[in-house]
């Protein structure tokens, strides 16, 4: 007689997607870290162009998911979709690891990138919520852990990536001649490859780990998993898939086409939530509207945050000295494609020093609402951009500021991460009936991906000339915008602190007609 199998626990469950979202990031953030210079660099694209397509490309990665996510829910199966995005994205990032200099070709690896994300995104953040279904007091939790998946997979990639690919930059002929294959193996700008296929790898991990914990999930899932697997839905997924690549292809090489369907996309996620909202059962309109705020706030959040792989990446690249000294003591040099690592580093500093404060207040019956944490969050974004746009009082030599600079315009913006886009998924998961779960996730992706392609827009008032080769000249330009920045997010503060009445009456309305739960606690943020 066969024994009786236990019931695999929650927490189980839970790490088989926290390890597979981790190597997800990590292949994303490895690829972001590097892309604009790869286009600029590599591809010798101008400024404005790489901002746009590396914004339209973000927009569509992160719009996908609407799509994805009605998969999961309603056709192939949570579970399934999140497997065969992993697989898609894998193929994705090794197409990026060809060594090719066509930008036909990086937009085809892209729109790859895309139908996996689509699929994987929106479907991995619902198979938390269905792990801890019904169970609100362990889901603010389970949120706080997935984001932290997030930020150790983008923090080592980060860092991993443009070391790897300096190093195989490198021309080291004589060094390395015993080994066969080396005059094709360094130099060449073959480096670039060689560090998206090691996103490639980490992808491959996360697949092993998935591979060796499924059945652990085997239980989870929307009702398609529960169904027979039928190889047509499949096949029919993947051919849809094919022409979303082709799609994606088309719009991020004709850039007036990107702009025209991200717009198109914001304006319909503003439809939809208008339409559930006046259709909706009386008692659920409350939280999605207090959804719909959010989400608003959020998109201007994410227009801030698309600086980093942009205007602060090149910014980087052109006026930060790589040097890290200390009262005159060199510590170490860091690469400009490095700094965006500080991002996931400052959330682990802070992430426990804000649990405690939101744990200490709320014993005392003074904890902060959501909305009250995204105004001080736009708060703190506005001072990081201030102190940006101060970079040129801090110069170590002309046209080159100090990399401390990047340090703590970086702190203050992470810290605005912390208050604003972390709660992101976790307010749609309290606020949005859970019929509308992977939808509704899907949706607040759009909003998302719209965000990141203005921030592209945004990033090419920072552009500079071709004809403009000296740092003393570019600083200004840079400063300028960061200036401009930090003003709209004071704009945006003051929004969030209008809202704020609003905010707490649609909330006091919402529990009214809801079972009552604990107040929502800062969560570590959401590396898109």
């Amino acid at each position: 007689m066969n024994a009786v199998q236990p019931p695999v626990s929650k927490t189980r469950s839970f790490s088989t997607v926290f390890l597979i979202e981790m190597w997800e990031r990590f292949g994303y953030y490895g690829m972001q870290a590097l892309i604009v210079y790869y286009m600029v660099e590599r591809l010798h694209f101008p400024d404005t162009p790489a901002n746009l397509t590396w914004g339209a490309a973000a927009a569509l990665i992160y719009v996908s998911p609407a799509i994805g996510g009605w998969v999961g829910d309603n056709f192939l199966g949570t579970r399934r979709s999140m497997l065969l995005g992993a697989c898609v994205l894998t193929c994705g990032y090794a197409l990026m690891a060809v060594p090719s200099s066509s930008p036909e070709f990086l937009f085809l690896a892209l729109g790859v990138i895309v139908v996996g994300n689509g699929l994987f995104k929106a479907n991995a953040g619902n198979l938390v919520r269905k792990i801890y279904e019904g169970d609100d007091a362990r889901i603010d939790s389970a949120f706080t852990l997935y984001y932290m998946a997030v930020n150790i997979g983008s923090t080592f990639s980060m860092l991993l990536t443009p070391w790897i690919k300096n190093y195989f930059n490198a021309s080291r002929h004589d060094q390395m001649a015993w080994l066969p294959g080396s005059q094709h193996l360094f130099g060449n700008g073959v480096g670039w490859h060689i560090a998206f296929a090691v996103c490639c790898a980490g992808l491959l991990v996360g697949l092993g780990n998935y591979a060796v914990m499924r059945h652990t999930l085997s239980h989870i899932g929307s009702e398609p998993d529960r169904q027979p697997f039928r190889i047509w839905k499949l096949l029919a997924v993947i051919a849809g898939g094919i022409v979303v690549v082709f799609l994606s292809a088309f719009i991020l090489k004709y850039g007036n086409v990107a702009r025209v369907f991200v717009y198109a996309a914001g304006v319909c996620v503003l439809a939809i939530f208008a339409w559930l909202i006046a259709r909706t059962e009386h008692g659920e309109k409350p939280g999605l509207a207090i959804a719909l705020i959010l989400v608003i706030e959020t998109v201007f959040f994410f227009i801030f945050y698309q600086q980093m792989s942009t205007s602060l990446n090149l910014f980087a690249l052109r006026n930060v000295n790589p040097s890290f000294d200390v009262f005159g003591l060199h510590l170490w040099n860091w690469d400009p494609a490095q700094f965006q690592a500080f991002n996931p580093i400052w959330i682990f500093i802070l992430s426990p020093i804000l649990a405690w404060i939101y744990t200490h207040y709320a014993r005392r019956g003074r904890d902060l609402s959501i909305a009250a944490k995204f105004a001080l969050g736009f708060a703190a974004v506005a001072i990081g951009f201030f102190i940006y746009g101060a970079a040129g009082y801090f110069t170590t030599s002309p046209g080159k500021t100090s990399s401390w600079v990047m340090v703590w315009g970086y702190g203050f913006g992470s810290l605005g991460e912390l208050l604003t886009s972390g709660l992101g998924l976790a307010f749609v998961a309290r606020y949005v009936p859970a019929r509308m779960g992977g939808f509704m996730m899907g949706a607040y992706f759009v909003a998302v991906g719209c965000s990141q392609y203005l921030g592209g827009v945004v990033a090419t008032f920072a552009s500079v000339p071709e004809t403009i080769t000296d740092p003393v000249q570019m600083m200004p330009i840079y400063t300028r915008l960061f200036d401009w920045l930090g003003v709209t997010g004071l704009v945006c503060t003051a929004f969030a602190l209008a809202v704020l009445p609003l905010m707490r009456r649609l909330n006091a309305a919402h529990l009214a007609h809801a079972a009552p739960v604990p107040a929502l606690q800062g969560l570590p943020a959401v590396a898109p």
